[in-house]
């Protein structure tokens, strides 16, 4: 028949069938390497969301604390006010006292001088 050079028919079908294998072999999955530990994607966010929230109650905590002490420093501005006011008023109450018993003393010793002069 014909001469085939490389060998018989066999070995052609054993060539033909290594070839294949080895194409096949191409089309294989390959072992994954992996890095170790993969990080926990939900924990991390679990963290960072409680870290978010624990900074917002901080915040929202210093905020309603400046809120108390602006009004109680109010409350203590008012009351110090309406000490002063009373303060003024006793003292301006005190003052008429005085005037009008200095007044009263002056009217009696012009009823007494006015009497020595008609004797």
């Amino acid at each position: 028949m014909y001469n085939i050079p490389g060998g018989d028919f066999s070995d052609r079908l054993k060539t033909q069938a290594a070839a294949r294998q080895a194409l096949m072999a191409k089309f294989q999955p390959k072992p994954t390497v992996t890095a170790g530990e993969a990080p926990d994607r939900a924990a991390e966010r679990a963290a960072e969301l409680e870290r978010v929230r624990a900074e917002r109650r901080e915040a929202k905590a210093a905020k309603a604390q400046a809120v108390a002490d602006a009004q109680q420093a109010e409350q203590e501005a008012r009351e110090a006010a309406e000490a002063l006011a009373l303060e003024a008023k006793r003292g301006e109450r005190k003052e008429r006292k005085a005037l009008t018993k200095a007044e009263q003393k002056a009217r009696r010793d012009a009823r007494y001088a006015a009497r020595k002069a008609r004797h």
